[in-house]
């Protein structure tokens, strides 16, 4: 397969387009503001994005590096727009669900992402999940989706965390999930077999996992480094009022 071949996802065939005519039903009765509709489209944009261009094959075929930027925007990036996405009346909707309730607590929703983003990067569940990219790969996708949703949930919406919690909330998430990027780029061999026998594109192995690992890192420094402030100024402004 060439590198720049375009390539869809199974995911990007269901669950993309899933998200939004789901979406797109609930705008008819919930009505959200433009800035939600916004996230949205932004959200399945960043979606298609990643599965369903010459990235997804070059992450699954040949870089690292161009998988870690997949992740990060299936467990971080889109799943932030998606809960920004929601108007209010819903979200308070979905809260009375005693189920959606319970997998939202914080104390909950972030270990869970937490296991989750770790344990795929697990060498040998890693390759194994690059060589079934119909069935456990697409597992890994959608676990990335649904447990980003659910950690993010308690920061941008519900009322039960205060100013002062999302902002340790939000640092306690970067200080949990920084580590994996560091560590990825300190390695000194290449801890993915597929990857360190793939067809060289630009990179060799090592510097392939190196630059994945301080672009990680990097990114995660810079969104929660944005939501924290974010959360924190709302801390400042209760404090003030």
């Amino acid at each position: 397969m060439h590198p720049g071949e375009w390539t869809l996802d199974v995911a990007a065939l269901a669950l993309v387009p899933g998200i939004g005519v789901g979406y797109a039903l609930l705008a008819r009765r919930f009505r959200p503001e433009p800035a939600r509709v916004a996230c949205a489209v932004a959200a399945e944009l960043l979606l298609v994005a990643v599965l369903a261009t010459p990235l997804h094959t070059l992450a699954t075929h040949y870089l690292l590096s161009a998988h870690l930027l997949q992740n990060v925007v299936l467990a971080e990036w889109a799943p932030a727009l998606l809960v920004l996405s929601l108007p209010a009346g819903l979200a308070a909707r979905a809260e009375r669900v005693r189920a959606f309730r319970v997998a939202t607590t914080p104390w909950l929703a972030l270990p869970l992402w937490l296991a989750v983003y770790d344990t795929w990067h697990v060498p040998w569940l890693y390759d194994a999940a690059l060589r079934h990219p119909s069935s456990l790969l697409l597992v890994e996708h959608v676990s990335y989706l649904v447990c980003g949703f659910l950690m993010w949930w308690p920061v941008f919406q519900g009322r039960r965390l205060s100013s002062a919690g999302r902002t340790a909330y939000v640092f306690v998430a970067f200080v949990a999930a920084s580590p994996l990027g560091l560590l990825l780029a300190l390695v000194p061999h290449a801890v993915y077999s597929t990857y360190a026998h793939a067809p060289r594109v630009w990179l060799s192995p090592l510097t392939d996992q190196q630059v994945a690992g301080i672009a990680m890192a990097s990114e995660e420094a810079i969104v929660f480094f944005l939501v924290f402030f974010w959360a924190f100024r709302g801390l400042l402004d209760a404090d003030d009022s």
